[in-house]
C-alpha cells in the first residue's frame, strides 16, 4: 500500500538536498511524517478480548499535517459540537480570494491568514447588525481555514458555519434570520475585500499586490441548512483534515505519485500524476505557521462568552417555538482497536512513550 510516510521516507532526503533552505516548520512536518507509526513515538500493547492474542500498535506522530490518527479527533469534535448545536437554521459560508492574490498570500502567510479571518468575520458581523437582515450585534459562527485544492494546489479560503440569528442588544431575546437567508453575499463580498485591503495597507504590503485584485469580485458563497447537523458534518473533516489522505494515494512508481480526486460538482473519480518532487512541494506548501489556530469561534461561540449555549438554546425555543430543539443524538462510541485476527475489540495492556516531547504537536 502506498502511504504518505513511504513517499516522505524515500524522497525527503533528496528534497532537502535540492532545497537546503527549506523552512524549519516544513522540516518538522517532514520528520514527523517519516517517524509516524514507525516505533519512534512508542507503542501500545493490545490484547484481544475474544481470542486472547496480543498485538503491538505503533503510535502516530500526532502532527496536525499528518493524515494518520485524525479520524477519531474529527469524530470527537463533531460529537461535541452536535451536542452544543443551537436550534434553528444554520448557514455554511465560504470566503475565497482571487487566484492572482494567492502567490502573495504564501509569503506573509501568517499575517495574511490572520487578515482573512479578521476581514471575513468583521464583514459578517457588520451585515448581521443591519436591521434589514437580522439586527444583532452578537451573532455566532465558527470558521475553519482551508488552504488546498483537490489536486494539492494552493487555494486558501475560509469555511464558516453560522447559526441563523443572534442576540438582541439588550441580550434578552433572540433575533432570528430568515430560514433561507442570512446576509446578502453580494454585499458581503466588497466589504470583505475592502477590509482585507485595509489590513494590507496597515501592514505596509499594499504595494506588493496587483492593483487589479481590488477591482474584481471576491467570491463568497452561502448555503442554507434547515438544521446545523449537515453543516457541522460537512465542516468537521476540515478541522483535522490533512492535505491528502493515504486512501487517495494509488501508487508511487518511477518517481511518479498517482492519487485520486474529484472535480467540483462531479462524482467521477479521476487520477492526478505528479513527479514526486512536485508532490512533496505541493504538500509542504500547506504547512501552517507554528502555533497558528486554523479553527476560530466568534460571538456567542467564543470561549469568553458569558452566556451558556444551553441558555441561548432555551431562549431560541421560547421566543420561536417553531425552531424546535435539535434532535438528541446518542453519544459516539469510543474508539476501539480491533483484533486483526478475529475482529473483536481489544483492550490496552500497556502504553510506552519513547519520545513524549516529540509527540506533542507544536506546529
Amino acid at each position: 500500500m502506498t502511504t504518505l510516510r513511504a513517499s516522505f521516507t524515500a524522497f525527503v532526503p533528496e528534497y532537502l538536498e535540492r532545497y537546503p533552505h527549506l523552512p524549519l516548520s516544513h522540516r518538522k512536518v517532514s520528520s514527523a511524517i517519516q517517524r509516524c507509526q514507525s516505533g519512534h513515538y512508542g507503542h501500545s500493547l493490545y490484547q484481544c478480548q475474544h481470542c486472547g492474542g496480543q498485538h503491538r500498535v505503533h503510535h502516530s506522530c500526532g502532527n496536525r499535517h499528518c493524515p494518520q490518527g485524525q479520524q477519531h479527533k474529527t469524530q470527537q469534535w463533531l460529537a461535541h459540537h452536535l451536542e452544543q448545536q443551537l436550534p434553528g437554521p444554520h448557514f455554511l459560508l465560504t470566503f475565497t480570494v482571487p487566484e492572482t492574490l494567492r502567490p502573495f498570500i504564501r509569503s506573509p502567510h501568517r499575517l495574511a491568514y490572520q487578515a482573512l479571518f479578521h476581514a471575513s468575520a468583521t464583514a459578517l458581523k457588520r451585515l448581521a447588525a443591519d436591521a434589514r437582515f437580522i439586527g444583532t450585534d452578537l451573532p455566532s459562527f465558527t470558521g475553519v481555514l482551508h488552504i488546498w485544492g483537490r489536486q494539492l494546489q494552493y487555494h486558501p479560503h475560509l469555511h464558516y458555519i453560522v447559526p441563523g440569528g443572534g442576540f438582541s442588544k439588550d441580550r434578552m431575546t433572540w433575533q432570528p434570520s430568515r430560514a433561507n437567508f442570512f446576509v446578502p453575499v453580494k454585499a458581503l463580498s466588497p466589504i470583505y475585500r475592502a477590509l482585507f485591503q485595509e489590513e494590507m495597507r496597515q501592514a505596509g504590503l499594499l504595494e506588493h499586490i496587483d492593483p487589479q485584485v481590488w477591482t474584481i469580485p471576491w467570491n463568497v458563497h452561502s448555503q442554507a441548512n434547515h438544521h446545523g447537523r449537515s453543516a457541522l458534518t460537512y465542516l468537521a473533516p476540515y478541522v483535522f483534515k490533512a492535505a491528502i489522505s493515504n486512501h487517495r494515494l494509488v501508487s508511487l512508481t518511477d518517481r511518479m505519485v498517482i492519487f485520486t480526486y474529484r472535480k467540483v460538482g462531479s462524482a467521477r473519480l479521476r487520477t492526478a500524476h505528479l513527479d514526486v518532487m512536485e508532490f512533496l512541494r505541493r504538500f509542504l506548501q500547506h504547512v501552517l505557521p507554528d502555533g497558528f489556530q486554523k479553527v476560530r469561534h466568534f460571538g456567542l461561540l467564543h470561549a469568553s462568552c458569558a452566556v451558556p449555549l444551553a441558555t441561548i438554546g432555551l431562549l431560541i425555543v421560547q421566543g420561536h417555538p417553531s425552531e424546535g430543539r435539535p434532535s438528541p443524538r446518542p453519544p459516539p462510541k469510543p474508539f476501539a482497536a480491533r483484533c486483526p485476527t478475529c475482529g473483536t475489540p481489544m483492550r490496552v495492556v500497556m502504553r510506552l512513550w519513547t519520545s513524549p516531547s516529540d509527540f506533542v504537536d507544536t506546529s
